[in-house]
């Protein structure tokens, strides 16, 4: 039951859920929408089938994502591979999409004058986007100087020539269930390290970027937060924690460090790790941060592996759901009919995509499976079933 005090809240957007009411079909690229949910439950890319779900939480949804298909480079002859990003905005939704929009362009550039995916092109393109994002801001400053405190998480997955690519920074994660064949159990592999202030070692390389700065790291509240604003030590964005430029007037105070700065607070340069994809690999999650509050990396694995593969994205959102109506001693009925901006305070937007390898496809560097390009997009307000 939802106590006194909860109900007191949530009230103004309290509404009667309707199964199925606010449903809409649409074909792979399009996606359904059903209430504050948008979501894709089946598809063919390069290496197997994938399901892609988000759920919005925030008055604007702050997640965007995209998983492409096909070729990865200007030339259709060019290398052919699976590529999926996670873009988990904060302050706002202009800096996730923006990455959304640009960051699979600079890949492509890359990948087609490296003569092939590398580490390096990842990279680059994550400078190049980041780049771009702030030109943006110094054009606009003046006029919209909000933009300056909005700033991603951005989570890249690539397979391409049998190698998995992943590139991260910020605290979204993704999770291969590989099979452990010695006890027919499929295992969760965290195949990411999240750039969060609570983690000691990003703490340590935080004090070890600013030797001088005593206060890069604040403990408030029993939580730890860089210059006591900001939980990640990565993204893309945040302008004014990268250029003393931006960190004063028009922007608000509120947003403002108050000490200046020589070199950026925070890094956009993202951890990058390469690795050969091996038969017993089943099938990757990636998730933003909103999933992995409620669900651990097993938990996560033993829904896909045990359940059917159509629509498993939305299961695991279901199941996130569920675990956040529990922790605030509610029932899940309850949590489903509360609207966007109030859902904020039980849980965060949540993006999922889940990528089945199919081993005889990534060895085969199988460049005939249909073309997919896909872009996560917002619920609309209405009846929902989640």
């Amino acid at each position: 039951m939802v106590s006194t005090t909860l109900r007191r809240i949530v009230s103004p957007c309290w509404k009667p859920s309707v199964e199925g009411e606010n449903s809409s079909r649409g074909g792979v690229g399009n996606g359904r929408v059903d209430g504050l949910l948008w979501y894709e439950d089946s598809g063919e890319h390069v290496a197997g089938e994938f399901s892609m779900a988000v759920i919005q939480a925030n008055n604007l949804l702050e997640d965007h994502s995209q998983l492409e298909s096909g070729p990865i480079s200007s030339f259709k002859s060019g290398p052919h591979g699976t590529f999926v990003g996670i873009y988990d905005g904060h302050g706002g939704p202009e800096t996730a999409r923006f990455i959304n929009k640009h960051l699979f362009s600079h890949i492509k550039k890359f990948t087609t004058e490296n003569h092939g995916m590398s580490a390096d092109v990842i990279n680059k393109a994550f400078l190049a986007t980041e780049e771009d994002f702030l030109n943006l801001v110094k054009e606009q400053f003046e006029t919209k100087p909000q933009i300056a405190s909005v700033g991603s998480c951005c989570l890249v997955g690539i397979i391409c020539s049998g190698l998995l690519y992943i590139a991260n920074a910020g605290d979204s994660r993704v999770v291969l269930g590989r099979l452990e064949k010695a006890f027919k159990e499929v295992k969760a592999v965290q195949l990411s390290s999240e750039h969060n202030a609570s983690f000691e070692s990003v703490r340590e390389e935080l004090r070890s970027f600013h030797p001088d700065d005593p206060q890069i790291v604040v403990l408030r509240h029993n939580v730890w937060r860089v210059k006591g604003i900001i939980q990640i030590s990565r993204s893309i964005g945040d302008a004014y924690l990268k250029k003393p430029e931006f960190n004063r007037e028009p922007l608000l105070p509120k947003f403002r460090v108050p000490n200046s700065f020589e070199k950026p607070i925070l890094q956009a340069e993202p951890a990058i790790s390469v690795q050969k994809l091996r038969p017993e690999d089943q099938f990757l999650i990636f998730a933003s941060d909103g999933l992995w509050e409620h669900l651990s990396n097993q938990e996560a694995v033993n829904i896909v592996s045990t359940c059917p593969r159509n629509g498993i994205a939305r299961r695991l959102i279901k199941a996130a759901l569920r675990e956040a109506a529990k922790k605030r001693e509610m029932r899940y009925s309850d949590l489903k009919k509360i609207d966007r901006g109030v859902r904020r305070h039980f849980h965060d937007d949540i993006t999922v995509i889940v990528l089945f390898l199919d081993f005889h496809l990534i060895s085969n560097g199988s460049s005939c499976r249909p073309l997919v390009s896909i872009r996560g997009s917002a619920g609309v307000s209405g009846n929902s079933k989640y």
